[in-house]
């Protein structure tokens, strides 16, 4: 099975922060998003990864230097979900592929899925789920996915996509060359030749779309606070607050709700966090009073 993530969002809706890092490099309990994702895959059994990078890609080649079952694909300009997948055609050969966003959070089988692709006989599969924030996909009764408008029409719900999905490398081809191009669209125009695209929906899983700070800040609290860490390796324990090892917490610091704090951040004496996420490298100036906030080596 082979895989491909999509990194090369702008994470326009996380600025300022996205502007130091791109989002799949942002750290959840000091971990970059992307290698927890890039973890998922291989023990679902991708071999020969896709990564696509566009803002900030120098940051996303450099984590992945020497990860032999990866290839980056760097991309001048700015292609869409569409336009990605449509350049990285050529390393799927004809078998199906995963594909899943750079931005989601989750514990869904990823092998599950390809499995039930292939036997579904689809051109793609898309795991759906519902979620009201997100609902905009029209699924009809037989389980096909009819069109991404927003309006379900008798007989039709409309669910969520989760950021999965499995592509016949096929579907592609109807997408041109080296532009920006959004993969709903091609969808659509699949869908008006006749391809069928199944939805697998699944329910009472993890998920995050981590679109927002303030949809990055509830991850954390989801994962500290209500236990649910879908993979994450951390040291925290039973406590809410994941403190890297090399953190530096002066005297008097105090923690509340839940924190976390990743490697070599310096907490000055006297300094109160509450619900915040403190990234590598960060200082928290000595007497500093920090509620619901992200903290980066810029501040």
């Amino acid at each position: 099975m082979k895989a491909m993530v999509l990194a090369a969002g702008l994470g326009t809706r996380l600025r300022p922060y996205s502007l130091q890092r791109p989002k799949p490099l942002f750290p959840v309990l000091g971990i970059p998003l992307l290698t927890h994702t890039l973890t998922q895959l291989r023990r679902s059994g991708a071999k020969g990864i896709v990564v696509n990078a566009h803002h900030l890609r120098e940051q996303i080649r450099f984590m992945l230097h020497g990860q032999g079952d990866v290839h980056v694909q760097l991309e001048d300009l700015e292609l869409g979900t569409g336009g990605g997948l449509r350049l990285a055609q050529s390393h799927f050969g004809e078998a199906p592929f995963l594909a899943v966003n750079g931005d989601i959070v989750h514990d869904l089988d990823l092998a599950a899925a390809y499995r039930t692709h292939c036997l579904s006989g689809a051109d793609v599969t898309m795991v759906l789920h519902d979620c009201p924030r997100f609902n905009n996909v029209q699924v009809n009764g037989e389980g096909r996915i009819v069109g991404f408008s927003g309006a379900a029409e008798e007989g039709e719900r409309l669910l969520a996509f989760t950021g999965v999905q499995v592509i016949n490398p096929a579907v592609l081809s109807l997408m041109p060359e080296g532009v920006f191009y959004n993969i709903i669209d091609c969808y659509a125009d699949l869908l008006k030749r006749g391809g069928t695209i199944q939805a697998l929906v699944v329910s009472g899983h993890f998920w995050t779309d981590m679109g927002t700070p303030a949809d990055y800040l509830k991850l954390h609290a989801d994962i500290l606070r209500k236990g649910r860490m879908p993979g994450f390796s951390s040291s925290h324990g039973d406590t809410p607050f994941c403190l890297a090892k090399d953190a530096v917490l002066e005297a008097g610091v105090s923690l509340q709700d839940w924190v976390s704090i990743g490697h070599g951040a310096s907490i000055g004496e006297g300094a109160s966090l509450t619900r915040v996420v403190v990234w590598d490298g960060a200082k928290v100036a000595p007497g500093s009073i920090v509620v619901d906030s992200i903290i980066t080596e810029g501040d």
